[in-house]
């Protein structure tokens, strides 16, 4: 069995950012709402309890369960967490004179405790909070504090229970990884064996036990979360997994039968469906943004499931449902509460009655790519920017129809390929190129013209939920804008959105 960290939530904005960290150090963790978590056997290592949004003052507060876990395996609380164990075992939390957000430097660390080894006095870290400790219980010790707070992290005598006030999981907060090292492997004493290949070899050996000789069907979509499974998918249970690939005609210029022709390469035993033109039917005079999503989510599943009918004793739907979805499908209000599904496929599941194997819901998106090296997936995939999955279908604002998503399709690739020759591809997280229901006046050789706007769009993030926008050189933007213009009939004008999120979104739509 694998060791692991437990990471209670209470509901901070860095909970996951706990998490990948711990990964990175080769060290299996879970994420569990603080009110619904795992019995603590053997294989818990120690528990961290996160930040939250409220305060331990609050009369509706969120109050763990500690029994079985303080005292019994090593903890560390953060933020929200540390002033927990301080105001509930006998200390006293208050509100701060000012709120306490920004960086800080270790004014005074205690040289014996374990949980600061390598880090010196100044070490920059990182405050979020708006209360303070201000009396420790009395068998609580101080064994680090900032110039404005004397509690910043504190031990209790005779177990190892720690508290933090600051957040080791931010980039801001310099020595954080060392910490998290010094807690997970020199005080819980996990090893640092949760690598790609390690877990290629348990969940292979896992499949092969779930599975058997029963057949599987999975939904692929030519990005990586869907190629990933397929290939240990294929490595479990070889020609008894089913891959279906569907064109809905949304997709980038010629993606469907590169995509396609990759996946027969990879030795996957997939079968293409071209349905492009019911998808383009269906959408016929729908201008609504929320009605396209509904209508092209629906013919996917309509399609796959006709599909998924032809192939005779098909027992599982595979899916490549990874760890924040499955995380958000929990809330910290309750288990009772969804946030939203974490099905890849809405609706398919309960549908087909099939069961589902979900090969890769232990993974972040990062591991998922470090999981594909390690398979041997092809670059193309492993760098391949997130694409939605209407497609096109909502970077075409207003009506989608042929001609506008051919003309999209030739824009677009214009401008990933330049992104490509020109070695920016790799630098931007996602790009796009997005059709305006606008047209304006431009003047092509000595004629007037009255045609569609297009929007150039690039952004730099780690996980999609903030993003800023990506300074492409001016000459690379000259280029695409002349090119798109010369090459793409019916475009005339080309404008690049320098909007971040927040306030703006990605996708336009």
């Amino acid at each position: 069995m694998q060791d692991k960290i437990l990471i209670l939530d209470f509901g901070s904005q860095y909970t996951q950012l706990i998490g990948r960290k711990i990964r990175e150090l080769n060290v299996y963790c879970e994420i569990h709402p603080f009110n619904h978590y795992p019995k603590i056997d053997h294989t818990v290592k120690g528990v961290i309890l996160s930040g939250s949004p409220f305060s331990v003052r609050d009369s509706n507060a969120p109050r763990p369960d500690l029994s079985g876990i303080k005292g019994a395996v090593p903890l560390l609380g953060i933020c929200y967490g540390a002033q927990y164990l301080a105001h509930f075992f006998g200390g006293e939390v208050a509100p701060s004179g000012s709120r306490e957000y920004g960086r800080a430097k270790l004014r005074y660390i205690n040289s014996d405790t374990s949980l600061f080894k390598d880090i010196n006095e100044n070490s920059q870290v990182w405050m979020s909070h708006g209360d303070s400790i201000i009396k420790l219980p009395s068998d609580y010790k101080v064994i680090a504090s900032t110039e404005d707070v004397k509690y910043a992290s504190f031990k209790t005598e005779n177990e190892p229970t720690f508290g933090i006030q600051f957040h080791p999981e931010v980039y801001h907060t310099t020595d954080g990884l060392i910490l998290l090292k010094n807690f997970v492997v020199n005080i819980c004493g996990c090893k640092q064996s949760w690598t790609p290949a390690s877990f290629i070899e348990s969940t292979v050996e896992d499949l092969k036990q779930k599975l058997g000789d029963d057949k599987v069907i999975l939904g692929l979509s030519g990005g990586i979360d869907s190629s990933v499974a397929g290939l240990l998918l294929n490595k479990a249970v070889g020609n008894k997994l089913i891959c279906i690939f569907v064109d809905n005609g949304l997709l980038r210029k010629n993606e469907y039968e590169t995509v396609l022709h990759s996946y027969k390469d990879m030795g996957l035993n997939v079968r293409g469906i071209n349905a492009k033109q019911k998808f383009l039917d269906d959408l016929r005079g729908i201008s609504d943004p929320e009605h396209k999503r509904k209508i092209i989510g629906r013919n996917f599943i309509e399609i796959f499931d006709e599909e998924a009918h032809k192939i005779k004793n098909v027992k599982w739907l595979a899916q490549g449902t990874i760890y924040p979805d499955v995380i958000e499908s929990v809330s910290v209000n309750g288990p009772s509460v969804t946030i939203k599904s974490h099905h890849n496929v809405g609706g398919l599941p309960e549908k087909m009655k099939l069961q589902l194997a979900e090969p890769l819901r232990l993974l972040f998106k990062d591991e998922v790519r470090r999981v594909g090296k390690a398979l041997g997936l092809d670059n193309k995939f492993l760098e391949r920017h997130p694409f939605p999955g209407p497609g096109l279908g909502i970077r075409i604002l207003g009506e989608v129809t042929p001609e506008k998503v051919m003309m999209l399709q030739e824009a677009d690739a214009i401008f990933i390929n330049g992104l490509r020759d020109w070695g920016l591809y790799e630098k931007v997280w996602q790009a796009a190129v997005i059709l305006l229901p606008v047209n304006s006046v431009g003047i092509m050789g000595d004629e007037r013209t009255y045609e569609n706007t297009i929007v150039l769009r690039a952004v730099t993030s780690t996980d999609g939920m903030t993003a800023d926008w990506v300074h492409l050189p001016y000459q690379f933007l000259s280029k695409m804008s002349n090119e798109i213009i010369n090459k793409v009939p019916g475009i005339n004008r080309v404008i690049y959105d320098i909007s971040s999120k927040p306030p703006a979104t990605i996708e336009w739509e």
